[in-house]
């Protein structure tokens, strides 16, 4: 059974979800997949625990795909980023099916210890369909989080507002207070 999730941002989509493995606590870098138990909690997180076995080589595999991930989020459109990105994809397909209920599709992997990495990489292409310009960095400057925009104007500007937002303003006001 995983533990807690200790992240200060949980719930974003998958891809993002899997970029938000890491983040700054007190100015300090924390990971959460740096071993198998991390992992255990990352799947369970996000419903893939029942599907996928958190084992040294589904975690290898998370991690090319969070570096992936990680690079074309900091570079759209990078000719190298999105080569990572379609490497991953690679591990991976969409099978059409028919069920009972009508028509549907079923993920395939070339294994299954890449079903994870791919789900992710296969999220952020849907994420790219539906609305390119919500997918985030926090705007705070001490912040690593990432998150898609889905504020009804589309002016979200971090993580949390609980948090990073809080931060932001309080810096904002002590500037003004003390230069009075």
């Amino acid at each position: 059974m995983p533990g807690s999730d200790p992240r200060p941002l949980i719930g974003e989509p998958v891809s993002l979800d899997l970029l938000n493995t890491r983040w700054n606590h007190e100015g300090v870098r924390e990971d959460l997949l740096t071993d198998t138990d991390g992992l255990a909690v990352w799947l369970a997180s996000n419903g893939l625990d029942g599907r996928f076995t958190a084992d040294a080589t589904t975690l290898r595999h998370l991690l090319t795909a969070r570096d992936a991930l990680g690079a074309v989020v900091d570079s759209p459109g990078a000719p190298q980023a999105t080569a990572l990105v379609d490497a991953v994809l690679g591990h991976g397909r969409i099978r059409a099916t028919l069920t009972a209920q009508g028509p549907g599709e079923e993920a395939e992997f070339a294994s299954d210890t890449w079903g994870p990495a791919w789900t992710a990489a296969r999220n952020y292409l849907d994420l790219l369909r539906a609305a390119p310009d919500r997918i985030r960095a926090c705007a705070h400057e001490a912040c690593i989080l990432h998150f898609f925009d889905t504020s009804r104007n589309g002016t979200r500007r971090w993580c949390s507002m609980a948090a990073c937002g809080n931060r932001a303003k309080a810096s904002r006001h002590y500037a003004r207070t003390k230069d009075n």
